[in-house]
């Protein structure tokens, strides 16, 4: 399949959905086109490394945010799991 990313044409294979590949290419197009504009930069790989910290930054970000959650999150599930084990162990 092709995709195209800041005017550049790709081949690309994979089993993986085609939609789904043409969205991510269009989310890395959409990206470097807007620092480009931000940064007036035209080097495509100036701007390919800009968009790949600028994504990267997103992932960390995220990452962090999904241990931050995850923590308070597992400690709640687990009280849950021990109050419903304790009320089915207990005798009516």
């Amino acid at each position: 399949m092709k995709i195209e990313i800041f005017d550049q044409t790709y081949n690309i294979q994979s089993e993986d959905d085609e939609n789904y590949l043409r969205e991510l290419a269009s989310f890395v197009d959409e990206r470097m086109r807007t620092i480009s504009e931000a940064t007036r930069q035209v080097d495509s790989m100036r701007v390919a490394v800009l968009a790949a910290l600028n994504i990267a930054d997103e992932l960390f970000a995220l990452r962090k945010r999904q241990k931050e959650i995850e923590g308070p999150l597992r400690k709640r599930v687990e009280k849950c799991v021990t109050l419903v084990e304790r009320t089915l162990e207990s005798p009516h």
